[in-house]
């Protein structure tokens, strides 16, 4: 189908109000797709004030269901560690040396994980990683004593969070070929997570509207109450 008929054809299928999640799961199927599979990508808007710094959300969660695909992960950590990184799943592992291959222009991977005494190290890469997201932080579990452990997660699939400038957080929760009983387990996961984690000084709605897509496909918006329901 071509782009523009299939652009039409998906918004006079996509629902005028929102869905339960089981029904939203169901219908994005119901979307006409490309070829590949898509990823299906969840949206929260939260009614955060992102200007306060506590209310800046950041974190990483394993999906029970995993997303589907593996992830290209990078260790900063000393020369004993970095053959453990590197059986773990890294597809590079080093001190000074991968920090002067990134100074260099290498940024073939999704994610950068450290080890603390690396931090000194690597800080220098903050004007260059910071902007794209892939700067190691304790916030969301990249710095931490155990390299291996923590690439061994993330090359999985561990799914990083974070709050944008406008409160919203993005997240890959699977994909079009999931079951949909495993697709709602991710959804129900992940909001569940972000439930968990709301700050004590946000005051009123924390969670707004939650919409689903594939990757080239309208959103759905969900039901709210329902999700919430259905996460307990």
């Amino acid at each position: 189908m071509a782009l523009k008929k299939r652009f039409k054809h998906n918004e006079s299928l996509k629902p005028k109000t929102p869905l339960e999640p089981q029904s939203a799961v169901s219908m994005l199927k119901k979307f006409q797709g490309p070829k590949f599979d898509q990823s299906v990508d969840i949206c929260i808007h939260l009614g955060v004030d992102t200007k306060q710094a506590d209310q800046m959300l950041r974190g990483s969660v394993s999906l029970p269901k995993g997303i589907g695909r593996s992830k290209r992960v990078i260790a900063f950590c000393p020369s004993d560690v970095a053959k453990d990184a590197m059986a773990a799943g890294a597809i590079k592992a080093g001190g000074e040396d991968l920090v002067q291959e990134i100074e260099q222009g290498f940024d073939d991977f999704d994610v950068a994980v450290a080890s603390p005494d690396m931090m000194r190290v690597i800080s220098k890469l903050g004007r260059v990683l910071g902007p794209k997201g892939l700067m190691p932080s304790p916030k969301n579990g990249t710095v931490t004593p155990n390299v291996p452990a923590a690439v061994g997660e993330f090359a999985a699939g561990k799914v990083e969070y974070r709050t944008d400038k406008s409160g919203n957080v993005h997240a890959v929760i699977g994909k079009m070929s999931f079951p949909d009983d495993d697709l709602l387990e991710n959804l129900n996961h992940f909001i569940t997570t972000i439930e968990k984690i709301r700050p004590s000084s946000v005051k009123g709605t924390y969670i707004k509207k939650i919409t689903i897509s594939g990757t080239m496909t309208p959103g759905i918006q969900l039901r709210y109450d329902d999700l919430e329901l259905s996460s307990k």
